[in-house]
């Protein structure tokens, strides 16, 4: 199992329980693929540019271990989200 850290931002406008629920469906699959380590939720913040039409978003960093092919499935998932502005995904260095 590898070491991965993820930020991902969140549409402002969800409302605390779809905001919560998109939360819960990405660490749920971590969780189904590998170990979740630390989340830190930073909230609201302002974003560098506008993103379809969103000047705020909400942001989340989690630290996981999955094996080395599950960030790819992960990655797939967070682009069809439709509550995800942007996401980053990093492998930590051992």
């Amino acid at each position: 199992m590898k070491q991965y850290e993820l930020v991902y931002v969140l549409k402002p406008d969800l409302g605390e329980e779809k905001l919560e629920a998109a939360q819960e469906r990405i660490h749920d699959l971590i969780k189904e693929h590998g170990e979740l380590g630390e989340v830190d939720v930073w909230g609201q913040k302002k974003l560098a540019y506008e993103i379809e039409d969103y000047r705020d978003g909400h942001y989340v960093l989690v630290h996981f271990n999955a094996a080395a092919d599950f960030p790819k499935e992960l990655e797939r998932v967070l682009q069809i989200s439709d509550s995800v502005l942007r996401y980053l995904i990093v492998k930590l260095e051992e």
